[in-house]
């Protein structure tokens, strides 16, 4: 396959898994305190909670996507570089999706550290 079908399915990977985490935060925000549940309520409503959330499962399907997308560019290009990259831009765009649509603060410190790892692998790539 082309190098080009390789950095498209990492794009895939890291759209969906970030699709994927934003989701499950936002899931997890609605239902809130797990341990807390659990201890008041038991484990079969923190699971029933959990299961009939429609953005948890909607996140579910995104993960999977995600993985699919991931099996898809192992077999198109190098682990070395696959892996790292899927990894490092993932780390960027949940940073950006963190703060856009769940209004997390994402602080300077965090911003440099993601280019500091892009770098990296623009530094894998070459």
């Amino acid at each position: 396959m082309t190098s080009a079908a390789m950095w498209g399915s990492i794009g895939a990977v890291v759209l969906t898994s970030t699709a994927g985490d934003v989701l499950q935060s936002s899931a997890m925000k609605q239902v809130g305190d797990v341990g807390l549940i659990r201890r008041s309520l038991g484990s079969g409503e923190l699971l029933r909670r959990v299961f009939t959330n429609r953005r948890f499962l909607l996140a579910v399907l995104f993960m999977a996507l995600g993985f699919f997308s991931l099996i898809t560019a192992l077999s198109w290009g190098d682990v070395s570089v696959v892996g790292p990259a899927a990894a490092s831009l993932s780390f960027i765009v949940d940073a950006a999706a963190a703060k856009l649509f769940l209004k997390e603060h994402v602080d300077r410190r965090r911003w440099v550290a993601a280019l500091f790892v892009a770098g990296g692998v623009a530094l894998l790539t070459r």
